[in-house]
């Protein structure tokens, strides 16, 4: 199924789940029709944001992650309405970082003894984007950008959408969406600036 069939089915599912007829198969046909481009932005999220997790000793795969995140939909979707396409996208999005954090933290906390009896030396917390402190702050951040913003990283940055596409989406023009991705950039390099190893050469005496 095409992004564009995706999109034109995903907004009718949404139109129904307004009416009076019972709502779980109604987000089931949801999520079934949805199912590759969640799959694409789990893998983009995982592999790109996450690379560690998909190593040992957790080994998370895209399916999996799609599982918890499918898992995740199925409750929120029993009050959340989302009233557009954007809406429900960016909630899927929200809950794939909060299941990819919450992955992070439980693995950050494990005993590193499975990893020395692999015969392997922990990793330094610090040493992946995925599962550092950095890394989860960075993706705090970004949930907490004006939505604009969040919307046009999202779709551009992380699903990987052309301008064009994630105009179309929005219903504003292609350069609406460049502006709200470059205001949201500029955000996060204020708020994440102390993270710039520049920024401590300057502090310092």
């Amino acid at each position: 199924m095409t992004d564009e069939n995706t999109t034109a089915v995903v907004e009718r599912y949404l139109g129904e789940l307004k009416g009076e007829t019972p709502t779980e198969p109604i987000v089931r046909q949801l999520l079934d029709r949805a199912i590759l481009r969640l799959q694409k932005l789990c893998a983009t999220l995982l592999h790109r944001d996450y690379p560690r997790l998909t190593r040992s000793p957790l080994r998370l795969q895209t399916d999996e992650l799609l599982s918890a995140v499918v898992e995740r939909l199925l409750k929120a979707l029993r009050e959340a309405r989302p009233r557009t396409v954007r809406e429900f996208f960016a909630l899927a999005g929200q809950h794939m970082r909060w299941e990819l954090n919450d992955l992070a933290r439980r693995l950050d906390n494990q005993p590193t003894a499975m990893e020395l009896q692999e015969g392997k030396i922990p990793n330094p917390a610090s040493s992946d984007c995925g599962l550092s402190p950095v890394g989860r702050r960075l993706l705090e951040t970004i949930d907490n950008l004006p939505q604009d913003e969040r919307e046009a990283f999202d779709l551009v940055r992380i699903q990987g959408l052309t301008y064009g596409e994630a105009a179309e989406l929005l219903g504003v023009s292609p350069k609406t969406v460049q502006r709200r991705l470059d205001r949201g950039l500029r955000l996060l390099t204020e708020q994440l600036g102390d993270l710039n190893p520049a920024h401590s050469d300057k502090r310092s005496p």
